[in-house]
């Protein structure tokens, strides 16, 4: 238990450090290159103001995640226990390809000088292909289990062949909600660092040292961003971060084998993806009428007069209840 402690501690210390290291590097480089935010209309009025503030600051904490896990990976290695930790490095390498779908995205918007970069085609493309990918290799490891827990008791439910296209179908989607959520300073990484928290308190109570290192990852690099990321932002995480954060989330709870708690875990993502399709679906159905004054429901929240920093607050600990729940569905 000490061992494990202080493994996690030097992980997310480090992750912590370089993150904070590698964005007051990044921050001028991307002001230099002028690789700022273009605020479109259709957004609220106020933000502005924040057009010009560099993005893809997710590069940042990637790059740290990156090199700390090399680190582990390497002493590991030496141990002669590489191979215990395929889920980690599958896992790992599921939120790095996503991240990078959004460097592609992220850098369509910078050369582009707009909003849309990928259209929303390519990109669910690109995520189901690399979702599939996840999925066979981490069942043709053995390290995928098409019978999946029942929370709140001590069953399981078969689904056979039918588990892939729907664990394929939930890592696209908890990946996008993670995306959507990152419409507010300090939002997604607020939100997420409670998720690494939860994580980490799951990890002590399981000895588990995959899902160790997954939530020292979450909890150092949130921490490191929210110091240029809190309200108000010098730097934007893209789609280069969040789309590497909500991945790695939603791929911890297959690595786990509880893709069911995973999407407790994840419920301010899902309800964030939610509102925003109820939205374009309502307005079409009612013929121009809104469900929401702003969609994501974030946006709808900020059109109520609601502070940037009061939304994090309140958007944090509803996610500390979800994660809550979560923790008695596994105990």
């Amino acid at each position: 238990m000490k061992e494990f402690s202080i493994t996690f501690a030097i992980g997310a210390a480090a992750v912590f450090a370089l993150t904070v290291a590698a964005e007051r590097v990044l921050i001028p480089i991307l002001r230099s290159h002028k690789l700022g935010q273009k605020i479109l209309d259709i957004g609220p009025r106020w933000h502005k103001s924040k057009e010009g503030t560099p993005i893809m600051g997710g590069l940042g904490f990637i790059l740290a995640a990156l090199v700390v896990m090399a680190v582990f990976f390497v002493v590991r290695g030496v141990q002669g226990r590489g191979a215990e930790y395929i889920p980690l490095a599958l896992t790992l390498g599921l939120a790095v390809g996503n991240g990078a779908i959004g460097f592609v995205d992220d850098y369509c918007k910078l050369v582009k000088k707009q909003n849309e970069g990928l259209t929303w085609k390519q990109k669910l493309f690109l995520q189901l292909a690399l979702a599939t990918a996840y999925v066979v290799v981490m069942s043709y490891t053995g390290n995928l289990s098409t019978a999946v827990n029942l929370p709140f008791t001590e069953k399981t439910l078969e689904l056979g062949w039918g588990f892939y296209p729907i664990a394929v179908i939930i890592l696209a989607g908890v990946t996008n909600g993670g995306n959507i959520t990152d419409g507010v300073d300090g939002l997604a990484s607020g939100v997420t660092f409670v998720v690494g928290a939860f994580l980490a308190v799951c990890a002590f109570s399981l000895r588990d040292e995959q899902l160790g290192a997954v939530s020292a990852i979450l909890v150092g690099a949130t921490l490191g961003f929210l110091v240029y990321n809190f309200h108000p932002a010098k730097v934007f995480m893209g789609d280069t971060g969040s789309l590497f954060l909500g991945s790695l989330v939603i791929g911890c709870a297959f690595m786990m084998r509880e893709p069911i708690v995973g999407l407790m875990v994840a419920a301010v993502y899902i309800l964030e993806m939610l509102s925003s399709l109820l939205q374009v679906v309502w307005f079409r159905l009612t013929h121009g009428k809104r469900l929401f004054k702003m969609a994501p429901i974030h946006h709808h929240f900020e059109q109520c007069g609601w502070s940037e920093n009061r939304i994090v607050l309140t958007f944090s600990l509803a996610e500390a209840l979800f994660c809550v729940l979560a923790w008695f569905a596994l105990h």
